[in-house]
């Protein structure tokens, strides 16, 4: 009798307290950080809304913050406005195409050493704020097999970087560098520069935002 009376009492409590920490749950907000293929990534089918449909809505708060063109220096001149002061759990960088790809299409990549001090800068001010953090290597700039793109060689060349970036700092890595070539050495018979996992030897395809979206989502959560 004296056990019944007590768990009455204690019952107002116990319940006093899921309430309490319902009311106070946060989800998991997760920031993907990156260049026109994260800006298309929020879009129906993309990868960020493909990974978005994927989690709990309940549990997992996902965010979108790229901007077509942008390099390095450019995420994080607005890393501030648009991660930092939303407070993320855990940001996803995927950057490096442009700051590649720019140096042919309009002489305004970025150079290597400037690449990778930004990039730890990146990676040193998010951790800072207490969010985690996710790298990601840029994936293609055309399509071929055995390195005939003419910028595999450096598109090799900074994924390197960002691999080191990944093991110097203890950090996970999507390595869409090799996931991509790995596919198109496998599904590119006819050795197109586009239309395998790229709408434009860049920009990803249904196909390829699926594998962007299923080689991340265990990473984020």
């Amino acid at each position: 009798m004296k056990l019944y009376t007590k768990s009455l009492v204690l019952l107002p409590v116990f319940l006093l307290v899921l309430l309490f920490s319902a009311m106070n749950y946060k989800p998991k907000k997760i920031i993907f950080f990156g260049d026109s293929i994260t800006q298309a990534g929020v879009k129906q089918g993309g990868y960020v809304n493909l990974i978005k449909k994927s989690l709990d809505s309940t549990k997992y708060e996902v965010i979108g913050a790229g901007i077509g063109g942008n390099k390095v220096y450019d995420l994080y001149l607005r890393m501030e406005e648009d991660v930092l002061n939303k407070k993320p759990d855990l940001v996803v960088i995927y950057i490096g195409v442009n700051d590649v790809w720019h140096k042919l299409s309009s002489k305004t990549g970025t150079d290597y050493d400037k690449f990778i001090k930004f990039y730890q800068a990146l990676i040193n001010k998010i951790q800072a704020n207490g969010a985690k953090v996710v790298l990601c290597t840029p994936a293609v700039i055309g399509e071929k097999k055995n390195n005939a793109n003419e910028m595999d060689a450096d598109l090799d060349k900074y994924s390197d970087a960002i691999r080191d970036l990944a093991t110097t700092n203890n950090l996970p890595l999507c390595d869409l560098r090799n996931i991509f070539k790995t596919y198109s050495a496998e599904n590119n018979p006819d050795d197109a520069e586009k239309g395998i996992l790229t709408t434009d030897k860049v920009h990803l395809n249904a196909k390829g935002n699926q594998i962007l979206a299923e080689k991340l989502l265990p990473l984020v959560q």
